[in-house]
């Protein structure tokens, strides 16, 4: 079948649909030919090309998952994930990416461009999308809530990972000792005991650290920069974690509770210090 064809098959049915629903959604029979919510031919032709971009945006559909999409472009791009198709490849490392737009973002991993800078902050990123992540830092916006808990999360990730706690899920298993974890970079982390392996080397002090992250917080020391920042006082830290521990002196939360005397704080060691020296138990 043609693509025109296919084109006043589609109309056809949306028309049809259209129809069906405005005596759906109201108390008016149909009359038939003269029924008020009926058109002529030529009423909908005019009316198909009048709102045609809009038509067209669902006339491009997957045949595995019926995802419509919005030119055939956009179609052949979808279709990559079915496939496993990686057209594009990096001249440099031979990384393949399903459409250019991902080849393009990859490549700022070894130019180092940032196009994405924070208007408050300065600090730049590779991604639209981890810019906006970021931006939540300064704005205080969390959008993922817990279901269980309660808990605000600024990343669905982070939500995710979180919600493991809960369901006791542990997807990341060791292959040498069989020791699972909730989280990968955790996994990872307990690796390079095995492996004696520390990849991260700071350019500045030379240290080297096991996972990509406390490289960052170390480069920071350097730095200076200081990018979790309370809400309430506008004190800053290194280490968002740190941030967490300081917000709670204006919350007055005290998460962690002793299991003998109930007496709780607002931090962990903290919590392991009294259950030793004061209550005689190990933690």
């Amino acid at each position: 079948m043609g693509d025109k064809a296919v084109l006043i098959t589609y109309l056809n049915s949306a028309w049809k649909n259209t129809h069906e629903t405005h005596h759906h959604l109201s108390t008016v029979d149909c009359l038939g030919p003269s029924c008020v919510f009926n058109t002529t031919l030529s009423q909908q032709s005019t009316l198909w090309r009048q709102q045609g971009v809009r038509v067209r945006e669902h006339l491009y559909m997957c045949d595995v998952c019926s995802k419509s999409c919005k030119d055939q472009s956009e179609l052949k791009r979808h279709e990559r994930i079915h496939s496993g198709k990686h057209p594009y490849s990096c001249d440099i490392c031979n990384k393949s990416c399903r459409d250019q737009g991902d080849l393009k973002r990859h490549e700022r991993i070894h130019s180092d461009e940032r196009p994405y800078a924070c208007d408050v902050c300065n600090k730049s990123f590779r991604k639209q999308g981890n810019l906006n992540v970021h931006q939540r830092i300064h704005s205080g916006e969390c959008p993922y809530t817990c279901d269980v808990c309660n808990r605000p999360f600024r990343e669905q990730g982070n939500l995710k990972q979180h919600q493991r706690i809960h369901s006791g899920e542990r997807p990341h298993t060791c292959d040498i000792c069989n020791k699972s974890f909730r989280v990968q970079s955790d996994l990872k982390r307990h690796q390079h005991i095995h492996s004696g392996e520390r990849p991260y080397m700071c350019d500045v002090c030379n240290k080297s650290f096991k996972v990509q992250g406390d490289l960052n917080v170390n480069q920071r020391i350097h730095s200076g920069e200081r990018p979790y920042t309370c809400g309430i006082c506008n004190k800053s830290f290194r280490v968002q974690s740190d941030l967490k521990r300081h917000q709670r002196i204006h919350s007055g939360e005290r998460p962690y509770t002793c299991d003998v005397c109930n007496k709780s704080f607002t931090v962990k060691h903290n919590l392991k210090t009294h259950v030793l020296l004061c209550c005689g138990q190990h933690p």
